[in-house]
């Protein structure tokens, strides 16, 4: 029986224990820079004993054109290389792993952030009924997104090769991998989902084609850093940022039967509704996520199948019983530092404080306790 503690693979990653410290957007690195506290708080969840076997940055914008929202930061620049480096130092310096989330928010975005105060794109030309992140005097407030304009197919290969460019650079700050984000909503998902892609070109209209993006980007990163170093992470029926498509199992069945071949380290799934219920559905039907992991794996799909959304000790037991391979904890990472160490024990977990979740410095960030040793 596998259990969270059990050592594992992801592709040529060899992790420590199952338990993965899912991605979390924080709004603490100004200048789309990494930083020293970042560093710190990374290496605070590194030890494999203690902490994640595995840990997946914040989303981390590909190029200036896929920032949405305050002070995240970003991975196209040498600066920003040099950045990243002293966070991947601490995290290796613990005996952990650490892989790089790459981002373009697509539509979820604010002319603000923006470059020239231009509008952010997307597959088509519709406002997103959500809203974003601003900083306003140093406090997280939030905004509605912007109208975005459609991309020009012509353009597509340039994102595609931004995303090639910033796999190449996380490798170059010494990431272990990417994980690349195909979900919640943004730039790939708009893509994927009928609701947010109205194209009548190549990239629309069919399932086949709303997938040829994510195809587009998932092998150029494979071809440059390997797929045995490349994750992906998908929300199939999350109606997070707006995003929604009334044949789910179709469409997402299409998306691991594509990605099967691909040698993949592991497929990062968010079941149900992003921070919400795990189960949520769009339509009638409930998604059926056993089908689902079935299908990339009749597709030939090697990699590691990790699951996320309000797991606890005892619904990760019951999904590695399951087939999973990686279970993902997001907000209690957050508030607890030495997870791992607590998860075996049982608890005490520290609470959450909400209000620090989005910008700020120390409190909330790096000054949650850990278990006496």
């Amino acid at each position: 029986m596998k259990t969270l503690f059990d050592s594992c693979s992801a592709g040529r990653l060899s992790l420590a224990n199952r338990v993965v410290m899912a991605p979390l957007t924080r709004n603490r690195a100004p200048g789309a820079l990494a930083n020293e506290r970042m560093a710190r708080y990374y290496g605070q969840r590194a030890h494999p004993d203690t902490g994640a076997g595995l840990i997946i940055s914040e989303a981390t914008a590909i190029s200036p054109q896929g920032v949405g929202y305050a002070d995240v930061p970003g991975i196209w620049s040498e600066a920003q290389v040099q950045a990243w480096k002293p966070v991947t130092q601490a995290v290796h310096a613990q005996g952990g792993k650490i892989v790089m989330q790459l981002w373009h928010v697509g539509r979820i975005s604010h002319t603000s952030l923006q470059p020239q105060g231009q509008a952010p794109v997307a597959p088509s030309a519709l406002t997103a009924k959500t809203k974003t992140v601003l900083l306003v005097d140093g406090v997280a407030t939030f905004v509605d997104t912007s109208a975005p304009r459609a991309l020009d197919i012509d353009e597509l290969p340039g994102i595609v090769q931004d995303y090639r460019v910033a796999a190449r650079h996380a490798i170059a700050a010494g990431f272990d991998g990417v994980e690349i984000h195909a979900a919640n909503g943004y730039l790939i998902d708009q893509f994927l989902r009928a609701d947010t892609n109205l194209r009548t070109d190549a990239y629309g209209g069919a399932i086949e084609n709303r997938v040829r993006f994510l195809k587009e980007v998932t092998a150029a990163i494979c071809e440059e850093i390997g797929g045995d170093r490349t994750g992906i992470r998908l929300s199939p029926v999350t109606p997070a940022n707006d995003a929604n498509d009334a044949q789910p199992q179709a469409l997402f069945d299409h998306v691991v039967r594509a990605l099967g071949p691909l040698g993949l380290a592991y497929v990062h799934v968010i079941e149900g509704s992003t921070g919400g219920p795990r189960d949520h559905q769009q339509g009638d039907v409930p998604f059926d996520y056993a089908a689902f992991h079935q299908a990339y794996r009749q597709a030939g799909g090697q990699g590691a199948w990790m699951v996320n959304n309000g797991y606890t000790e005892a619904l990760a037991a019951l999904a590695l019983a399951d087939g999973a391979d990686l279970v993902a904890f997001g907000r209690s990472f957050i508030a607890n530092p030495d997870l791992t160490a607590r998860l075996r024990k049982g608890g005490p977990f520290n609470k959450a404080d909400r209000a620090t979740f989005y910008g700020g410095g120390d409190a909330g960030y790096t000054d949650y306790p850990t278990l006496p040793a």
